[in-house]
């Protein structure tokens, strides 16, 4: 019998946390979901472990997957998107955990927006292991908007979205040859553009612990690894949402600075990689020195 929710884990040499994700499935309150699980070519005995699990599940069904090559979590979505059996995508990190009512909670809200065609999905605010909120939120039990337009109702950080499945199989997310890291924005991003919204919920069911080798940990040295993926979310950003002449510098001032930090680049090869003309980024470099002097002088940027 299909499941109504697929919750899908991206794998990669985690085989001391998965357990703890494991554990928190089987405290649900409601089994009506599969446990997809895709190995990124560990090599600890995470895929091991996660075949061993699924051979002793009875209570909901464990499938297990393996790519051919570590190619990075965006890929391994891509394969999980395109075998999911669930109605609905919810993808839930091997480092973190559930909360006993995450599945019936997901279920229960997704029923409210289930006879509108605009929405993609759902989404959660994250917390940490002690249920301190991640980011910040609104007021009101739940908000309705694009993912384009979360910075207007104050949704910020890290959130747990879950989406329609066939949704999500319309938006693969593209892939680099050489890269292995790639924002998960560029899709939401592209979802959102399209006109599809989410429905925000203020409840937690998605408790997260970043870990030192992350991800999210080493978020910066990810996107100056990853050129090609970086600058395509960079552009789209300036392409989908209002952008001044010199917020759009700036943009590329961000792109250079980031990847220099561990990659030597030229703002040149900036210009080059986000297609903004080279001529315009150095005059605007005297008005980028003159708005870091002003914020100094003005207590709005260190000194």
């Amino acid at each position: 019998m299909t499941k109504t929710v697929t919750v899908f884990t991206p794998l990669y040499n985690r085989r001391d946390l998965l357990p703890r994700l494991y554990e928190s499935l089987t405290r649900q309150t409601c089994f009506d979901f599969e446990w997809l699980i895709c190995d990124d070519c560990s090599s600890d005995g995470s895929y091991e472990l996660a075949t061993e699990l699924a051979a002793k599940e009875d209570r909901f069904p464990i499938r297990v997957n393996r790519t051919e090559r570590n190619g990075g979590k965006h890929r391994a979505i891509n394969l999980g998107a395109a075998i999911a059996e669930g109605f609905l995508f919810f993808i839930v990190d091997s480092d973190d955990l559930l909360t006993p009512d995450a599945i019936d909670r997901v279920i229960a809200w997704e029923k409210t927006i289930r006879n509108e065609p605009s929405f993609a999905g759902i989404g959660f605010p994250r917390a940490d292991l002690s249920g301190n909120l991640i980011g910040s939120t609104f007021s009101e039990p739940f908000c309705d908007c694009t993912s384009l337009e979360r910075d207007a109702h104050d949704i910020r950080g890290d959130k747990a979205e879950v989406f329609y499945t066939k949704v999500i199989k319309q938006y693969p997310f593209p892939e680099f040859a050489g890269e292995n890291f790639l924002s998960e924005a560029v899709v939401w991003d592209r979802i959102a553009h399209d006109g599809y919204k989410i429905r925000w919920i203020n409840e937690i069911v998605y408790l997260c612990e970043y870990q030192a080798d992350g991800l999210s940990s080493n978020w910066e040295r990810n996107l100056a690894n990853n050129p090609e993926g970086y600058a395509l979310w960079l552009k789209q950003k300036m392409n989908f949402l209002p952008c001044s002449g010199y917020d759009r510098f700036h943009t590329v001032y961000g792109y250079y600075y980031t990847v220099n930090l561990f990659n030597k680049c030229s703002m040149k090869y900036a210009c080059e990689k986000l297609d903004y003309p080279v001529m315009k980024a150095w005059l605007y470099m005297p008005v980028r020195k003159a708005k870091r002097v002003w914020g100094r002088l003005t207590g709005r940027i260190p000194g």
